[in-house]
């Protein structure tokens, strides 16, 4: 988020200099013009909301009075978004990694490699606690906690955690192989990790068989970025089309297989960590719109 918002703020601030425009306190017919801009370069509806959440934010922390939120600029947005849609740009929405596409993903993987090993415990771990890639970049061993019913991830920061108390993921035991706490032992197992972020580089030609000296395995952790590339090569190797799959997939697998499974929205939302159920709408995949029609039995 703040990679996106730092974005949005150099373009707000590059547009208006152009124009010999303020930036900061900024005008809201100047904000409504670079939107409109903006999305006449070909950005989506969904980052120029970003944009306007940036410029937003970029008042409050400079004690300003926040200008997003006139008319104008509303009205701007919803012209987009309808513009957009009859242009025929639908959103984007990266495949979910259901509990069987997961299970296709993981038979595809060649275990007697450090990075087989380490991605298998990514992509089970990511799918039962319903990670989004930045928090599995961010796991450190002394936030999991093993338990009699599986495992315990405490996550001190995450983006639905707005007060900073911290967050619990229970990852329960599967009792089949593709148990996510036994993908975790096994991981530790064969990397020698004892301290410090679980998920990171790992040399290509390393197997799991090496001599734990540890040359083979990074220090520094995972990022964001090469989690969703490694989604991405997995699901390639499985003989899926990998450029549908990402950083959202494992989220919306395990949220779209605990609908699937009858699943209580409130358990969902909890599972999700979302703050409303309007978000967790964005990450069920509804699959066939005539299964389960309500005026057939």
């Amino acid at each position: 988020t703040r990679k996106a918002y730092r974005a949005g703020v150099r373009a707000w601030c590059a547009w208006a200099d152009r124009h010999a425009l303020p930036c900061l306190p900024a005008r809201s017919a100047d904000i409504a013009a670079f939107l409109a801009d903006e999305r006449g370069r070909g950005l989506a509806p969904a980052t120029l909301e970003l944009r306007r959440a940036a410029i937003t934010y970029l008042h409050r922390l400079a004690g300003c009075a926040v200008p997003t939120a006139d008319a104008a600029i509303g009205e701007t947005m919803t012209g987009i978004r309808r513009s957009a849609a009859r242009d025929g740009f639908t959103p984007r929405r990266k495949a979910a990694a259901t509990q069987d596409v997961l299970a296709t993903i993981i038979s595809a993987i060649d275990l007697s490699k450090l990075s087989g090993m380490r991605d298998r415990a990514l992509l089970l771990m990511g799918f039962y606690g319903a990670f989004r890639r930045s928090e599995l970049a961010s796991i450190d061993i002394r936030h999991v906690t093993l338990l009699n019913k599986g495992l315990l991830v405490t996550l001190p920061q995450s983006k639905g955690d707005r007060q900073g108390k911290g967050v619990e993921i229970a990852l329960p035991y599967t009792h089949d192989q593709y148990c996510p706490v036994k993908a975790y032992g096994a991981w530790l197992a064969v990397s020698g990790i004892q301290a410090g972020p679980i998920f990171r580089r790992v040399r290509k030609e390393s197997t799991a068989a090496s001599d734990g000296n540890g040359r083979e395995i990074g220090q520094l952790p995972l990022t964001d970025r090469s989690i969703a590339r490694i989604i991405q090569s997995r699901a390639s190797a499985a003989g899926l089309d990998g450029k549908t799959f990402g950083g959202h997939s494992l989220k919306r697998g395990a949220l779209t297989t605990g609908m699937d499974a009858g699943a209580h929205p409130v358990k969902l939302k909890r599972l999700a960590r979302h703050a409303t159920y309007a978000a967790l709408g964005d990450y069920l995949e509804l699959g066939d719109p005539f299964d389960g029609h309500a005026l057939t039995q």
